[in-house]
């Protein structure tokens, strides 16, 4: 086929690139920031009770069941709530619904990945925002971006970003503020207060790594009724299936087990940091469900591969910003016990 028959953003797309997805069992995969802990036995429950039958049937175009459930939760409407295919479905529809084509998408850097790539989906420009030297928050131009994203706790860093300084910047901004909080869940604060009181902010949410569903692929949207609702205009007919459904219903149901899974990863995400801290890595403040370190003299890429070697997977992003750290997911007790213990070995 000609490569003048794709659409020039398609051609020139640099596409997002997600996490090694090993197929050796014997791995130790600590670079995707999956929860290292089954979903609510709620979950399982509810996946064992499902009428295959039911399949036959096209699911609730409008997740009724469940955003009613998510409003309860936050303290909203259900008309405040979006429910998508993860919460990819939920920012690449932000990009669609709220930029004109000769609007830009605005996002730290570094940050979340995906977002230039939605950008650049929908031939848009980009207004990046070089985060300080140590990966804190910067003030951007608020008129600067018809959408700007804001990743909380910041990916890959785990850094909160002060409630505050969003705050101000949805203020000022004439667009709309989108605060990502795929990692809300293991934080101390979130930002829910300002989508609910502001007309130009969104709280987009995950299931995938507080609840444990990462391979279920659920996300939401909490906001304006004024956003949400053309959020629902150009969504997939059916865009969530009727299992996934029933099975986020069952897991956001299940707070009590939520809040236990995110104190363990919490507890074990500040142990293995001032392990890690003892040996002379540079931890950045995590809030997330993973760190954000820098290895004795910087050389991470090496580190990265002697732990691949050792079947020991974490996430390292070559560039001058991101290139002397990895990002490494926090897993069970003794699946960081045995990080530590590759980190300890001798090189090969």
């Amino acid at each position: 086929m000609s490569a003048s028959r794709i659409r020039h953003s398609v051609r020139t797309l640099r596409a997002y690139v997600p996490g090694e997805q090993p197929a050796d069992p014997a791995v130790l995969k600590l670079n995707t920031n999956e929860n290292p802990y089954p979903p609510s036995p709620a979950v399982q429950s509810a996946l064992a009770a499902f009428d295959a039958e039911a399949l036959r049937r096209y699911p609730d175009p409008a997740c009724l069941r469940l955003r009613r459930v998510l409003a309860d939760l936050h303290g909203a409407s259900p008309e405040q709530i979006f429910v998508g295919n993860g919460s990819d479905e939920v920012l690449l529809l932000c990009v669609r619904a709220f930029v004109e084509r000769d609007g830009r998408v605005g996002y730290f850097d570094p940050s979340y990945s995906l977002y230039p790539v939605l950008a650049g989906i929908e031939d848009v420009r980009t207004y990046p925002v070089p985060l300080d030297e140590d990966f804190r928050w910067v003030d951007p131009d608020p008129r600067a971006a018809a959408l700007f994203f804001v990743t909380n706790p910041n990916a890959p860093t785990g850094m909160l970003y002060p409630r505050d300084r969003i705050r101000d910047l949805a203020a000022a901004s004439p667009g709309v503020v989108v605060v990502d909080e795929a990692y809300g869940d293991f934080a101390d604060e979130h930002c829910l207060e300002l989508a609910l009181k502001m007309d130009n902010v969104l709280i987009a949410r995950t299931l995938s790594k507080g609840y444990s569903l990462a391979g279920l692929r659920l996300g939401y949207a909490v906001g304006p009724v004024s956003l949400i609702g053309p959020m629902g205009k150009i969504k997939d007919s059916y865009n969530v299936d009727r299992l996934a459904q029933d099975l986020a219903l069952a897991a956001v149901q299940d707070q009590a087990y939520l809040r236990r899974r995110v104190q363990q990863v919490r507890a074990t995400r500040d142990r293995i940091a001032a392990a890690l801290a003892a040996r002379g890595y540079s931890i950045s403040p995590s809030q997330a469900n993973f760190l954000w370190v820098r290895p004795p003299g910087g050389d991470a890429a090496r580190i990265f591969r002697e732990l691949r070697d050792r079947k020991v997977l974490v996430r390292h992003f070559p560039g001058p910003r991101t290139g002397s750290h990895l990002r490494i997911t926090v897993g069970t007790d003794q699946e960081m016990d045995r990080l530590l213990n590759a980190l300890a070995a001798p090189p090969p």
